[in-house]
């Protein structure tokens, strides 16, 4: 490969779909210039991968889209649940569950909720927000070849419009790619797990008298068991416009071209229970659901995100989220490493961290659509109905890593959801007042670590002064308090202390991605030397 580079830049990003497009949002806010490049001419007109869980927006709130993002998907805001029938028009129904927050519980835990936004609308607005910032985004145009060395990486792009091809000098690479990933093959790195699970026709399409049909029931999407038509009936806009997911078996020597328009109308009819239901087919797409994660995360320079490292069966959404927490988890190392105030080794923490909860996540999702039935899927169930997806959604933790103080031997994902503000866990989420100004705790964390400690905790902010001043590291500190001198005031009603797990004299660590990497749970001598040692543990910053 000819190593002379027309194009230089920090990072490029391989995928502009939901992860890649994330991960060009969050280095775009943490002011890390990058390049990314995707081979479709346009985001994803297809309506899929619509649930966003309530951890994923978080991380939208704090990028300043949140509510962009609501607005796109407010058609769908009051749809909620998964019905389960025989036929859509028939008697036999079951909610699997009717509400995704029922009693608006969650708002105890979190200043966001879930939104169920498909990708066709949730990727314009990434794109929209992300070409604001520090990057810059390329559609049409695909990787073609790829080296890297001690220094970095060097790649060959092609515009496939003009068949134009530049080469590019980029400190690191993060593949989005998808679930072929040619860069994860390129690299040689393998992927464990099950494998196939089943696969599905996504059809759309528009029927004016399904909305008679549905009535009043905002689902989420509804599974139809009858044999005659199985498969997810998903609402797009709850009147004319939907989508149906048939089950699609290659293994039996099934094709696509097997989908005929008037076959697909005539499985929608038979799922609805119209049998004369007027039907136009608009559009068809194969997807396949399979649990297979990466065996490395990366190589190198390379690191992988969103499918590219790990598939999941798509019953609770779990792929997607995981995707893009992926690329958060990602984007402040990268913005560490290249800002000069972590060491390299920082980056290894990415897979150390995100492998072990796409394992368990993944293997949850597979047991979701066994539980759920999901048409196609012809798994047993477990036992019993899985219970706290909130565990899943709010609770995975990094026992090892970037972080320090923790059990290395705990589970990336936990049986129940406990917000307890222990090292490895997501921060709590607690409201607080800034010069007036409500926010919660999890708007303090995105561009640079953050002390935060209580009013007795004093030591610990003028260490957090020092630390940041004699290690080069960008440290954010606020004391939690009443006195006017304090930088944040609790809300009435609100302990902080208690929901991180310290007492007033105790200090808590949060990193850039809004988890908890250390805390004193109260007075420590010599509070200076020790989070020197912190920093330098976390940051991988040497001796």
């Amino acid at each position: 490969m000819n190593s002379k580079a027309e194009d230089r830049v920090p990072v490029l990003i391989v995928g502009g779909s939901l992860v890649g497009l994330s991960a060009s949002l969050f280095l775009g806010r943490l002011g890390v210039g990058h390049l990314l490049v995707e081979k479709h001419a346009d985001t994803s007109h297809h309506p899929r991968g619509r649930g966003n869980n309530v951890r994923t927006m978080e991380l939208f709130r704090v990028a300043g889209v949140e509510q962009s993002i609501r607005e796109a998907a407010s058609v769908l805001a009051d749809n909620h649940g998964i019905l389960q029938a025989d036929t859509l028009a028939g008697l036999d129904q079951e909610w699997l569950f009717k509400e995704i927050d029922p009693g608006g519980g969650l708002a105890r835990f979190s200043p966001s909720g879930w939104c169920l936004c498909s990708q066709n609308d949730l990727e314009p607005v990434l794109l929209r927000q992300a070409r604001q910032l520090t990057g810059e985004l390329r559609f049409g145009t695909e990787l073609v070849d790829f080296e890297q060395d001690a220094d970095g990486v060097t790649a060959v792009l092609r515009d496939r419009g003009s068949g134009e091809r530049r080469t590019v000098r980029a400190d690191y690479l993060v593949a989005a790619d998808g679930p072929r990933s040619p860069v994860r093959e390129r690299l040689g790195i393998g992927q464990a797990g099950p494998g196939d699970l089943f696969h599905n026709v996504s059809i759309t399409f528009r029927a004016k008298r399904i909305a008679d049909v549905v009535g009043e029931r905002r689902f989420i999407a509804c599974y139809l068991t009858t044999p005659q038509g199985p498969g997810a009936l998903l609402p797009v806009d709850n009147q004319e416009q939907w989508v149906f997911h048939a089950p699609w078996h290659p293994e039996q020597g099934e094709t696509l071209e097997d989908f005929t328009d008037e076959r697909c109308v005539a499985h929608i009819r038979a799922a609805v229970g119209v049998p004369d239901l007027e039907v136009e087919i608009t559009g068809k797409a194969p997807w396949h659901a399979a649990e297979r994660v990466a065996e490395r995360y990366g190589a190198g320079r390379v690191f992988l995100a969103g499918d590219s490292a790990h598939e999941m069966s798509p019953t609770g959404a779990f792929g997607s989220n995981t995707g893009i927490q992926d690329a958060h988890n990602l984007a402040w190392k990268l913005a560490a490493v290249l800002g000069g105030w972590a060491g390299p080794a920082l980056l290894d923490t990415y897979g150390e961290e995100r492998q072990p909860v796409a394992r368990a996540t993944s293997a949850r999702a597979s047991a979701r659509s066994a539980e759920h039935r999901h048409p196609g899927y012809e798994a047993a169930p477990g036992t019993g109905r899985q219970a706290n997806v909130l565990a899943v959604a709010l609770g995975y933790r990094y026992p090892v890593g970037a972080v320090v103080g923790t059990d290395p031997t705990g589970p990336a994902v936990p049986e129940r959801f406990e917000a307890v503000g222990e090292p490895g866990s997501r921060a709590p989420h607690v409201w607080v007042h800034r010069a007036g100004v409500r926010l919660s705790t999890l708007d303090l964390f995105e561009t640079s670590p953050t002390l935060l400690t209580g009013p007795e905790g004093e030591p610990w902010y003028l260490a957090a002064q020092r630390a940041a001043e004699r290690l080069g590291v960008p440290l954010a500190a606020y004391r939690i308090g009443t006195d006017p001198a304090h930088e944040l005031a609790p809300e009435p009603g609100a302990d902080w202390a208690a929901a991180y797990g310290v007492n007033a004299g105790g200090a808590v660590l949060v990193r850039p991605d809004g988890f908890v990497a250390w805390r004193a749970e109260g007075p420590l001598p010599d509070p200076a030397a020790v989070l020197d040692q912190v920093l330098k543990s976390l940051l991988r910053l040497g001796s």
